[in-house]
């Protein structure tokens, strides 16, 4: 039985940036949460996590983020979402 995290950061970042200046993807990121793990499932069939104005369906094997919204809405056309395991998770 695999272990579902506790919690995730998820970074949202332009898909397409010409120069990041040497800057790293995680500091190219325009927004970032943590958040945790409800203990539901969302309406993709992955468990749920929230927090900060997010709210995603994570697959917690492929670190995927099948289903995104920031502040009630749809990812804006041009953002990517990632995740990363958070501190304490």
């Amino acid at each position: 039985m695999s272990r579902v995290p506790r919690r995730f950061e998820i970074l949202l970042v332009p898909q397409h940036v010409e120069d990041r200046g040497g800057a790293s993807v995680e500091d190219s990121a325009v927004r970032s949460a943590v958040v945790e793990a409800t203990g539901h499932t969302g309406s993709s069939g992955y468990p749920r996590y929230e927090g900060h104005g997010l709210a995603a369906d994570i697959d917690p094997e492929t670190r995927t983020v099948e289903a995104l919204l920031v502040d009630g809405r749809e990812l804006d056309y041009g953002l990517t979402a990632l995740i990363r395991h958070a501190e304490g998770s």
